[in-house]
């Protein structure tokens, strides 16, 4: 499974988050793992081994640290890495040793050349000058020369130079990309708002032009409403006002219920403080259904129904008066039933 990468993360543009990324680190520590192995002189494998850990952790930090570019502790490490595991090896080495046994240089050299890949291109340098230091001591101390420990490391300077030419050129282009991106991004999201507010308003002006032409058509006529006609425009304004004043209750079941209570007498207010806008589908289904239950069983009297603002105690309180008698009932997050007073 690939791990998610932030979108500014030159990993991803590299694709050091990839299966083939974490199968060439793999292919990388084997490798060396078996150099070391296989190279050690009498008496110094626990050397040998102690740096091939030195920069196979080092290897695997530069396709999992995360963060643009490296973090420091990791910049810190593998900036030690290379020229320790070069100095735990060559300290174990007689004056004229075989080619595979130089193996931290090049291992060396790959860290410091992604360290310029991940953007600490200095500390890379820095990295490879120390163990091309370290070498050069030691071909001196063996009685070599600093001459032949500056050539023999030499040679690992070309891909340095590479990668420090990439991060001077495909670094800023790669942040070009990742910021276009990000607008891009952005503008398709403020266009996908915008669309949507289109087409809520298009939905609202067909909502209302569906419930209020007939009565807009009737007042044109001159003639006098009938009792029932005023009261099909009464029950006709409390919809509007509810799908203003309660915006998460304006659906078709508590549309309904609402008008069945008012058309019994039963004076309806529903308020909404968008208590119900991040809560979970089946939260706002319960809500739902126990507002739509409170409308239906009410008779008469004054029913509040009131969707609290986030972050409160309660998420909705329900209050039924008739007379002298007050019901209240609030619901907690869930949508439950909290308390009864």
């Amino acid at each position: 499974m690939t791990e998610r990468v932030d979108a500014g993360d030159v990993r991803e543009l590299m694709g050091l988050h990839s299966a083939a990324a974490r199968i060439l680190v793999g292919w990388f520590v084997l490798t060396y793992g078996v150099l070391a192995a296989t190279t050690a002189e009498p008496g110094g494998l626990l050397f040998e081994l102690a740096g091939w850990a030195l920069v196979s952790i080092a290897a695997v930090g530069v396709i999992t640290a995360v963060g643009d570019p490296l973090p420091l502790g990791w910049t810190a490490f593998m900036t030690a890495a290379g020229p320790g595991a070069t100095l735990l090896v060559l300290s174990t080495l007689p004056a004229t040793p075989g080619a595979l046994q130089l193996w931290p240089l090049s291992a060396s050299t790959a860290v410091a050349t992604y360290m310029c890949v991940r953007g600490r291109t200095l500390c890379g340098w820095a990295s490879m000058i120390l163990a091309i230091a370290v070498t050069m001591v030691w071909a001196s101390v063996s009685g070599q020369g600093a001459g032949y420990g500056f050539t023999v490391s030499l040679i690992n300077l070309a891909p340095l130079v590479m990668a420090t030419f990439f991060a001077w050129t495909i670094r800023p282009a790669a942040r070009d990309i990742f910021l276009l991106r990000l607008q891009g991004t952005q503008r398709a999201a403020a266009e996908a708002a915008h669309r949507a507010v289109l087409d809520e308003r298009d939905r609202q002006l067909v909502g209302l032009d569906t419930l209020a032409r007939p009565l807009l058509e009737r007042l044109t006529d001159p003639s006098a409403l009938s009792d029932e006609e005023r009261r099909a425009c009464g029950l006709l304004e409390a919809q509007l006002r509810d799908s203003l004043r309660a915006r998460s209750l304006a659906v078709p079941v508590v549309t309904e219920a609402a008008r069945s209570a008012r058309g019994r007498g039963v004076d309806v207010m529903l308020l909404d403080d968008h208590g119900l806008d991040n809560a979970p589908a089946d939260t706002v289904d319960r809500i739902v259904g126990t507002v739509a239950e409170s409308l239906d069983s009410t008779e008469s009297g004054t029913l509040t129904i009131r969707i609290l603002p986030p972050g409160r105690e309660w998420l909705m309180t329900v209050v039924q008066s008739a007379g002298d008698v007050i019901d209240r009932r609030v619901y907690d997050s869930d949508g439950l039933l909290g308390h009864v007073s």
